[in-house]
């Protein structure tokens, strides 16, 4: 059997403001304050993800938290899984 990369995520859940909770494959779990990096770092194609109701829309691919369809925000889940959050 394959052992999976444990920093894969396989459950994202919205908590509150930019906090989401994620799922690693080996079960750990780590809260992720995404709004350091989404105030301290303007940018036209991740601005609109300021306003909490787009910000909710994120969804996962490949093990990987995404928003947009044309990836406008995506982080090293490696360093998600030791529980930096984006800077």
């Amino acid at each position: 059997m394959k052992k999976e990369f444990p920093a894969r995520i396989i459950n994202a859940e919205y908590i509150d403001g930019y906090n989401i909770l994620l799922t690693f494959a080996d079960g750990t779990q780590r809260e992720i304050d995404f709004g350091v990096f989404l105030l301290s770092n303007p940018h036209p194609a991740w601005d609109k993800y300021r306003e909490i109701k787009n910000f909710k829309k994120f969804y996962l691919d490949n093990g990987n938290i995404v928003w947009g369809k044309h990836y406008d925000l995506i982080f090293d889940e490696y360093e998600l899984y030791k529980g930096k959050n984006p800077k």
